[in-house]
């Protein structure tokens, strides 16, 4: 799939445009992400056979509504669009708890943003005249931060967050990364360059945790003696592509300390 990635992606880079670049690749990335939380499903299922799972796509912004004016009468009380939802990239997995309510375990998806590796691994120049080594960041990220919010919103009461975004790309860098072109020349890539680096953008939504670690139960801190919880986005990054075999022990590491979190009793 890699390498109908890169053919696919070279041609756009000659013809349409880096927003054509981004769109086919993120399209891509959420396609493997979806089988990815369908493989932990069936991973969950088979490790904890006495409890009871269910996978959706989708969550409506009526069901997150409902659920913040059920922990507040002040919250949840505006909605424009009847039929408004939130569609992670991976779905939404859920275990019955022992009140038989549902409750979030695992919501994963990914971002790939940043073709400078690849372009430059294979000779490719960019933008306007083609003349151009580096691509300027795009915004792929932010269609991410809507679903962040949505989903603190309608887990506003739980102690856990199990919320995993995996980036990958030239944009993503904790490093600087030495790149080679065909004729055997040299480019560095380095993570501090502004031009570059979007990670300091959704750091903003896990509080500037590390990178690169599970942050799914949640942190409280005290803020003039009363206490704050905070939920924090897990974030994954590597500057090349992600592989399910990669991603499926840490989603299912996350899942596992929801489940703990929960208590669910057998």
């Amino acid at each position: 799939m890699s390498k109908q990635t890169d053919r696919l992606s070279t041609e756009k880079i000659r013809g349409q445009g880096p927003r054509e670049i981004f769109g086919e690749d993120a399209q891509k990335h959420d396609m493997s992400v979806k089988d990815l939380s369908k493989t932990a499903f069936k991973s969950l299922e088979q490790e904890f056979p006495k409890f009871k799972f269910r996978y959706r796509k989708i969550i409506s912004k009526k069901e997150i509504n409902e659920k913040l004016n059920s922990v507040d009468s002040r919250l949840g009380v505006t909605r424009f669009l009847a039929g408004a939802s939130i569609r992670p990239d991976g779905g939404v997995i859920e275990v019955a708890d022992n009140e038989n309510k549902w409750r979030i375990v695992l919501i994963c998806e990914a971002k790939h943003q940043g073709k400078d590796i690849e372009n430059i691994t294979h000779g490719v120049l960019v933008g306007k005249n083609k003349n151009q080594e580096l691509m300027t960041a795009g915004n792929a990220l932010e269609r991410s931060y809507k679903n962040i919010n949505e989903i603190r919103n309608i887990m506003i009461d739980e102690k856990h967050f199990p919320y995993v975004l995996f980036l990958t790309g030239s944009n993503f860098l904790t490093e600087p990364i030495t790149v080679e072109r065909p004729d055997g020349t040299k480019t560095t890539l380095r993570h501090d360059d502004g031009r570059l680096n979007r990670l300091d953008r959704i750091t903003a939504a896990n509080f500037s945790l590390p990178i690169n670690q599970n942050c799914c139960k949640n942190i409280f801190i005290s803020v003039d003696g009363q206490s704050v919880m905070l939920q924090a986005v897990s974030v994954f990054t590597k500057p090349t592509g992600w592989t399910i075999e990669e991603m499926l022990p840490i989603i299912m590491d996350v899942a596992r300390t929801s489940l703990r979190i929960i208590s669910i009793s057998e």
